[in-house]
């Protein structure tokens, strides 16, 4: 669905959206109430366009998370035996509301996070399209197998795991909440919900949204606040089940430790270093305009970017020249215009990251191919120009570690092989994507990448009910389709006697 709204109307709807956050601190939702941290902490929350001050933000820690905690436990007594038809029922009340409020939601995250109204008119519309999905989903949620033997009927059936925490991240911070929070919903389990301190402000307007739409207080709780205060309270809370988190492979591995004395349930969406392998039988110019766009869209800052472009050396010239032309004609600007494909980046720290990256390039022998910049960037804001990277190998670190920002690094192959190796010798494992006219060539190469997700000739075109998830240090489970109910539910096998089965006697 394409946003028409001018750059004027998205200034004048982000003004009315982000007054009220000006206005007074945004608040935790706990037991369907807004109420202020327990410490009376706040932190403040800068817009990535000019550093200016958006409002301040509760900072949660223990007293918060324990008490976000205590409603979830004591809400899930009744929604974790609400039949799903009625769970159905309010989670599609949830998107009614969500596609209502697409708008403001779209512009608000555009001031929050800095990406462009481009991606984020659409991001705000997939939100709703996840509640829909899953919550059409929960009817079934329960259902099992039958696995009869000749003594014996088995039959499995799955039950919500509980109360659980999910913590997202702040690159596209909407659309990624409602992929973790409406299936966790739709099994019948309850939430405390840690947003990225970065890109709070959406969070809330979910979290409003849910309890307008019906869901019961204490459902659905969130608890703002930093890492390593709130978040690591709750991975460690005991009446927590499980953790669902997105965001950096370290962070995880934290998360991992955290949580093991109550031994939580994990589900990791990591980091990636994704291969984009380009063969020379390839269909060049579709494969540079999926390459041109897995990089270069929401500002680069997304995990199953295609961040290294592997491409055969017989080609290689070429296809860099066709990137390198494509890339400058990407425009930076501003995020509420609809003309602007790269906004600025989501945070001062993360922009030095990000632009350091140039320095690296250059250092290890890599030629830096810039693209345009914004003129008129206002001051203080975390603009970069996107990058193109060539003549580099994959030992560099511009080819090892995750840049997450719109920078693309092109490594020349010789062969299958050659390019197979390049592609896994990687930490990463979550998505690759191959280019080629070779239908065998396609499937061999598919097999033998180290991903948890393969698009062959396409670019990331999501279908809700498969898998989606990593390997390696790109993460552990899946999510979509029956995979996400699988983490955030139990599930039991019945086994009953025909009565015709020998049973043992012992003692005479």
């Amino acid at each position: 669905m394409a946003d028409n709204h001018t750059m004027e109307e998205n200034l004048a709807a982000a003004q009315a959206s982000l007054q009220r956050f000006a206005d007074a601190p945004l608040l935790h939702l706990i037991n369907g109430a807004k109420v202020p941290s327990a410490s009376g902490e706040t932190f403040a929350n800068q817009s990535p366009i000019d550093g200016m001050h958006l409002g301040d933000v509760a900072s949660g820690d223990a007293a918060d998370i324990d008490a976000a905690a205590k409603a979830a436990a004591a809400a899930f007594v009744e929604w974790g035996s609400t039949p799903g038809v009625e769970r159905k029922r309010v989670l599609h009340r949830v998107a009614d509301l969500i596609e209502e409020h697409a708008h403001d939601i779209a512009v608000t995250e555009c001031v929050d996070t800095g990406q462009t109204m481009r991606w984020m008119s659409h991001a705000a519309l997939r939100g709703a399209a996840n509640f829909r999905f899953f919550a059409d989903q929960a009817p079934g949620a329960n259902d099992g197998q039958s696995l009869p033997t000749p003594d014996h009927v088995n039959y499995t059936t799955r039950h919500p795991i509980g109360p659980v925490g999910v913590i997202t991240p702040w690159n596209t911070p909407f659309m990624l909440s409602t992929w973790k929070i409406a299936p966790a919903l739709a099994a019948g389990c309850t939430v405390v919900h840690k947003p990225a301190e970065w890109s709070p402000f959406t969070a809330a307007m979910l979290s409003e949204i849910a309890l307008e739409a019906g869901l019961p207080a204490g459902v659905l709780n969130t608890v703002h606040g930093l890492g390593e205060t709130a978040g690591k309270s709750l991975t460690e809370h005991p009446d927590i089940k499980a953790i669902a988190f997105v965001g950096e492979s370290a962070t995880g591995s934290m998360i991992q430790a955290q949580g093991a004395p109550t031994l939580k349930r994990v589900h990791f969406e990591l980091g990636g270093k994704n291969p984009v392998i380009v063969f020379d039988d390839a269909d060049l110019e579709r494969a540079v305009d999926a390459a041109v766009f897995m990089i270069y869209s929401l500002n680069g800052e997304r995990c199953t970017s295609s961040s290294r472009v592997l491409i055969q050396d017989t080609v290689y010239d070429q296809v860099t020249e066709m990137i390198a032309t494509k890339m400058k004609n990407v425009p930076v600007g501003h995020p509420l215009d609809p003309t602007s494909i790269i906004g600025p980046l989501i945070h001062p720290r993360h922009h030095d990251k990000v632009c350091s990256y140039v320095d690296i390039a250059e250092s290890e022998g890599a030629t830096v191919i810039r693209g345009a910049e914004w003129a008129d960037a206002p001051e203080g804001g975390n603009w970069v120009a996107p990058a193109l990277f060539t003549g580099a190998n994959n030992d560099m670190r511009i080819a090892q570690e995750e840049i997450f920002g719109p920078m693309l690094t092109a490594i020349p192959f010789t062969d299958e092989a050659d390019a197979i190796r390049i592609a896994n010798d990687v930490p990463y494992g979550l998505a690759g994507y191959l280019w080629t006219g070779d239908v065998g060539r396609a499937h061999r190469v598919a097999h033998a990448l180290e991903a948890g997700m393969i698009w062959v000739n396409s670019q990331n075109v999501r279908h809700l009910p498969t898998p989606f998830g990593g390997t390696k240090s790109s993460g552990i489970g899946r999510d979509g389709g029956d995979w996400s109910f699988d983490f955030y539910m139990e599930t039991k096998n019945i086994a009953v006697s025909f009565g015709n089965h020998n049973v043992p006697k012992l003692g005479g």
